[in-house]
């Protein structure tokens, strides 16, 4: 989790400079498992169908999009639950590895939905105790000798799996009970984001531990070992290990149940009824922030800048799996689903409904064309970067800066975000929203 401002600057300007680092783009293959090639460019929608709609059904629908997305996370988070419950009931390599496939089944989904946080207090202020990073781990389990952690810091070497209590200041917390109410509370804790105790990425840490490869070939290399409760187990502390895994993988279902439930229809309390009961009108600038924000300060920016500039693995967002290629991947298609009105579940079919693509084509047909194009050449670049991942060089090994060809793969995805961010505001205006100013998190490019 990130603490950004709000200051705007000029995108078109970063996006020719970006483009000027390089703009050749290698041809790719379909990556394996995850992110199929970008689809041909959608047909342009059809005038008359735009006339059709009103903005209040648009927003309906992008309702019913956040519903559907945030549904599936759940569902994946579950199956996530029942792969991890059965892994430390039963340690071995097969059924560790049957709980990181099912990590990395629920990423797809989840990393969608974070286009509905930017615009969205509500989800916003959730995010951070389900996706919070980069995370200090010493806080949850043992470290490496070497571990690197945010200077000031004295929950990240903590421990908490290997204590019954810890001291962090002048406050010394009880942590015999693993609880999700405790470790929820540990989150921040000492007033630094970089103590994370729950989330995607503490389970991600706990499945692969540490990935001490720098930007060298490889992830994390945890046994299954570290699970087993007798006399085989490794880095001690087994049997609350588990129970820790377990505990926070709970509670990340809990949490995306509750926001689920937050996005269903016939639900007077809840905030999609807020959110219709507003003007549509409101209801647009948040979409569009949404769109821009995640696209420029977030992924562009934290997500990609911060660790190439740094050449900082600490920096990747899923730095212990190696998939962090995949996790931008969705990123960026999370935004292109708000646009297009469109989402593709996890059990194959396609959500379609009323679109800010219909709406913006039918007041300004070329911001409408030039937007659906800056999604295509973003996808482009997003694959390209799958694409080399899945052929041996992850994310962590792009940021390497003798990697010139690596750097540029990463370069040439900001600049594309860049531009799309800039024709998401040229739609915005479209439609007569005015001073977008998406979430740059003081970033210069």
């Amino acid at each position: 989790m990130r603490v950004f401002s709000f200051a705007h600057l000029s995108v078109l300007a970063l996006a020719i400079n970006l483009a000027a680092c390089g703009d050749s783009e290698p041809t790719t293959s379909a990556a394996a498992v995850t992110p199929a090639p970008a689809a041909a460019t959608l047909a342009t929608t059809k005038a008359a169908d735009a006339q059709a709609i009103t903005r209040e059904q648009v927003i309906s629908h992008y309702a019913d999009i956040a519903h559907a997305t945030f549904a599936d996370a759940h569902s994946t988070a579950q199956a996530l639950q029942v792969a991890v419950n059965a892994f430390v009931a039963a340690p071995s390599a097969e059924t560790q590895q049957a709980a990181k496939d099912a990590w990395l089944a629920a990423r797809v989904p989840y990393m969608q939905s974070e286009v509905f946080r930017f615009g969205n207090a509500l989800v916003d202020e959730w995010e951070g105790q389900v996706n919070a990073w980069p995370l200090d781990e010493g806080l949850i389990d043992y470290v490496a000798g070497d571990y690197q952690y945010a200077l000031g810091n004295d929950g990240a070497i903590a421990n908490i799996i290997a204590s019954q209590s810890i001291q962090v200041g002048e406050e010394k917390i009880d942590v015999s009970e693993l609880t999700a109410e405790l470790l929820a509370g540990l989150n921040e804790l000492g007033g630094s984001e970089a103590n994370v105790a729950t989330g995607y990425h503490a389970v991600e840490f706990l499945l692969w531990g540490q990935d001490l490869n720098g930007t060298q070939p490889g992830a994390g290399e945890r046994s299954y070992t570290d699970y087993l409760t007798d006399e085989n187990c490794t880095g001690g502390n087994c049997e609350r290990r588990g129970q820790y895994l377990k505990v926070v993988t709970d509670l990340l279902v809990d949490d995306l149940a509750e926001m689920t439930a937050q996005w269903a229809s016939g639900n007077p309390d809840n905030y999609r009824t807020e959110l219709l009961a507003d003007s549509a009108e409101k209801g647009l600038r948040k979409a569009f922030f949404g769109m821009g924000s995640l696209s420029l300060g977030e992924l562009a920016g934290e997500r990609m800048k911060v660790a190439l500039e740094a050449s900082s693995t600490e920096d990747e967002h899923d730095c212990f799996s190696d998939n962090t290629h995949n996790s931008h991947f969705y990123n960026a298609k999370g935004v292109r689903n708000v646009y297009l009105g469109e989402y593709k579940k996890v059990d194959g079919s396609v959500l379609t409904g009323p679109s800010i693509a219909q709406l913006v084509q039918a007041a300004d047909s070329n911001a409408d064309q030039l937007l659906q194009a800056q999604f295509a050449a973003t996808e482009k670049s997003l694959q390209v970067m799958v694409d080399a991942a899945e052929n041996g060089m992850a994310f962590d090994q792009m940021i390497d800066p003798e990697n010139t060809d690596g750097q540029q793969i990463v370069r040439d995805s900001i600049a594309a975000l860049v531009k799309q961010t800039t024709a998401i505001e040229q739609a915005a205006l479209a439609l007569g929203i005015t001073e977008l100013n998406p979430d740059t998190a003081d970033h210069t490019f």
